[in-house]
């Protein structure tokens, strides 16, 4: 059953109604994902998302897409906005899995929360083929999604750090000079004007 009647968010209201079981993020999925030892399914958005609405007429209303979500996956809608934090961890992984970003923002994960694939917008093919390949694997070879969702979350943890291996700060540099000297080469001397600047 859809659990997200009785929250405060506007998106999450939006998505009281799709057939999916939804979960608004809370410690009871998290331990029933790991009593059924389960994929979780972490949908994030906000209300004024275009993808975010089209994806869930798409794909969240359909019943075919969401009776196999329901059966293999414990679902959790995130509100972008009343969440930040959950949406700041997840979206450092998809950029570290894709090369980018955005909503809405899709991750399966492993029971523990842990994520192991994720992407954007998907229309419903799509979404129901990588959800069954990603199911098969959790099925018949997990420690192959346990190893990369190892790698990654060290990768995450990495890029939160931040070395500074230069003597200099920003207060010691001035980077406008430097600026200023590389655009020199593109001054029109002549007529007092950038480069490449059209007079009409």
């Amino acid at each position: 059953m859809n659990h997200l009647s009785q929250e405060t968010s506007p998106y999450l209201l939006q998505h009281k109604d799709n057939p999916v079981h939804w979960f608004a993020w809370c410690d009871e999925a998290w331990e029933l994902a790991r009593k059924e030892n389960k994929l979780v399914l972490v949908s994030i958005g906000y209300s004024a998302c275009h993808w975010c609405h089209v994806m869930e007429h798409e794909v969240f209303e359909d019943f075919e897409c969401a009776e196999f979500m329901n059966m293999h996956f414990i679902c959790i809608k995130v509100d972008r906005e009343e969440r930040p934090d959950v949406d700041a961890v997840y979206m450092k992984a998809i950029q570290l899995m894709t090369g980018r970003g955005g909503w809405p923002l899709n991750v399966v994960t492993l029971p523990d929360g842990r994520p192991v694939w994720g992407g954007t917008y998907f229309r419903k093919q799509e979404w129901i083929q990588t959800l069954e390949q990603l199911q098969e694997i959790f099925s018949t070879a997990p420690e192959k999604m346990i190893d990369y969702a190892e790698k990654l979350h060290q990768g995450i943890q990495f890029t939160g750090i931040v070395q500074n291996n230069l003597d200099e700060t920003l207060d010691t540099l001035n980077p406008m000079a430097t600026l200023v000297e590389n655009w020199k080469t593109y001054f029109d001397w002549r007529y007092q004007r950038p480069w490449g600047c059209c007079i009409l």
